[in-house]
Order: C-alpha cells, then sequence, then structure tokens
C-alpha cells in the first residue's frame, strides 16, 4: 500500500520541521511539503494533493479555519487534521464546521498523532481525548435527539455506541470513552449496522441522526 501523503501547515519553522522528522520515521507516511502560512496551505494542497493535511489555525496570512473552508470546498476529498494549542468547544465545532475531520492538541503523543493520521486517513473523525471530553460534555448539556427506545431492536450497549457514533466519534474514541477494546466497539458497529439493516457505519449514523425524539 501506498504511504498516506501528508502536508505541514504552521508558522512555526521547528515544531514544522519536528513534525514532518516525527512523521518521516513511519513508513506509512509520507510528507509532501510544508505550510508556513494560511495561503500558503491552500495553494500546496492544490498543487500537491496531499491524502491529509495537518493544520494549524493560528497562522499569518489566513486563519486555519478559513484555509480549511477554502481547501475543502475545491478539494472536498481531502481530510483535514486540526493541530492546535486551542482546545475550546466553540473553535472545535468552527473546524468541524469548516470541513475538519479531526481535532487534537499539540503536545499529543506521536503514537496518537500517527494513529489520528491514519483514522483520518480512513474516513473517520478524531477527537484528541481532552477534546473529547468537550464534545462529549457539550452534547451530554443537550436533551439527546435519539429517545432510548427509538431503536429496540438496539442492546443498551449498542444504543449508547450507536449515540456516540452520532457525536461523530471515532471508534478509537468510543473505545477509550467505554472502557472496552478497538475490536470489541468495532463488533458492535457491525452487529448494529445488521440490526439497522443499513450498508455502513455513516448510514447508521445518518439513522440516528433523524431518529425523532
Amino acid at each position: 500500500m501506498d504511504p498516506i501523503r501528508v502536508l505541514i501547515c504552521d508558522d512555526h519553522a521547528p515544531f514544522r520541521q519536528g513534525l514532518h522528522t516525527m512523521l518521516a520515521t513511519d513508513d506509512n507516511l509520507a510528507v509532501v511539503g510544508e505550510a508556513a502560512d494560511g495561503l500558503e496551505a491552500v495553494a500546496l494542497a492544490a498543487r500537491l494533493q496531499p491524502d491529509v493535511i495537518l493544520m494549524d489555525l493560528q497562522m499569518p496570512g489566513l486563519h486555519g479555519l478559513e484555509a480549511t473552508r477554502r481547501i475543502i470546498s475545491s478539494s472536498p476529498h481531502m481530510r483535514i487534521l486540526i493541530l492546535t494549542m486551542s482546545d475550546d468547544t466553540a473553535t472545535v465545532f468552527y473546524a468541524l464546521q469548516a470541513g475538519a475531520r479531526g481535532y487534537i492538541l499539540k503536545g499529543a503523543r506521536k503514537t496518537d498523532i500517527v494513529r489520528s493520521v491514519q483514522n483520518v486517513y480512513n474516513g473517520e473523525v478524531v477527537f484528541g481525548a481532552a477534546v473529547a471530553q468537550h464534545v462529549i460534555q457539550h452534547f451530554t448539556n443537550l436533551q439527546s435527539s435519539i429517545q432510548p427506545d427509538a431503536f429496540p431492536e438496539l442492546s443498551e450497549r449498542e444504543g449508547s455506541i450507536l449515540r456516540l457514533m452520532a457525536l461523530e466519534l471515532s471508534n478509537d474514541a468510543i473505545a477509550e470513552r467505554l472502557g472496552i477494546s478497538l475490536k470489541t466497539v468495532q463488533n458492535h458497529v457491525s452487529n448494529i449496522c445488521n440490526k439497522l439493516q443499513v450498508a455502513d457505519r455513516a448510514a447508521a449514523v445518518l439513522r440516528a441522526r433523524n431518529a425523532k425524539p
């Protein structure tokens, strides 16, 4: 399998270089370019066509959120993973609205960054552990749009996992949240799809969001 092609966008050269060096140690990843500001990020994304873009938010020239919007508008197949210092809930949701597929904080462990890049590339939405807590708390404070009896064919655990899926948590994040193995989550997701008679995870999430309270 060809390595995942990654574009790094950050205005701090030492951080970019350190991240480049770190990612280069993984044979499944290939850094194809670096951008020092938002406008350069948009230009390089168009020219290099990376699979995954690591995007900082606070950059000169063009903010990371606007750079994300422009890139996704012209190249919706690209996966953008926000890697930044800001962990406030509003910024997380603005990033998702702009088209980002993940949000992790600088200072995350190498293994977490690499895994996040791989998961985003594979179509999952990824939150770092600290960010996930903000997102979960936000939705916990809202009335759930999925009634406990909306899908009586699901077990209690399957219903819980479906609700977390509807919040766009990745399988890894769900496993961490519930204290169960990734394999167990994957098995539950497969059972949920079978019981709801849908083709895949995305279709199950759509069913969950359309459930009437």
